[in-house]
């Protein structure tokens, strides 16, 4: 008997939309990220990218615990002089609630080629209209 191992071609992909509405981050990124890397499936493989499309809608409604509305920051650094950039979740939920969420799940994506192809079936949008209903996507 030998270990079955996936070929990219034949995974079946679905969609799924997360409701991200009065739900915490946390919960969300890691649910968004099983889906994302396939590990629901019984076909699963760690090298290859079994998973499906995830839609997340209501982004600027989502809740964090405890003071982390005031607390947790998010930072970046361009490499040049006075490039750093710092940035609140309150600040960045009211410019571009979206970046909440991707910047969770793909902190739980691996951190290789693989994580980055995984990445680009991640769709997050503020409201809750979205522009995949042709493809049939299946709450949860």
């Amino acid at each position: 008997m030998s270990t079955y191992s996936a070929k990219a071609e034949e995974v079946e992909r679905t969609w799924w939309v997360i409701d991200a509405r009065n739900r915490h981050l946390g919960h969300i990124a890691v649910q968004a990220a099983k889906l994302l890397r396939g590990k629901h499936k019984s076909i699963f493989t760690p090298h290859v990218d079994t998973g499906d499309f995830v839609v997340v809608i209501n982004a600027d409604k989502v809740q964090v615990g405890g003071k982390k509305t005031t607390a947790k920051t998010y930072m970046s650094f361009s490499g040049y002089v006075g490039g750093h950039k710092s940035e609140s979740f309150r600040d960045r939920r009211q410019r571009r609630p979206e970046l909440i969420i991707e910047h969770a799940v793909r902190g739980m994506l691996p951190h290789n080629r693989l994580g980055r192809s995984v990445y680009r079936k991640l769709k997050v949008y503020r409201g809750s209209d979205h522009p995949h209903a042709a493809q049939n996507p299946q709450s949860i």
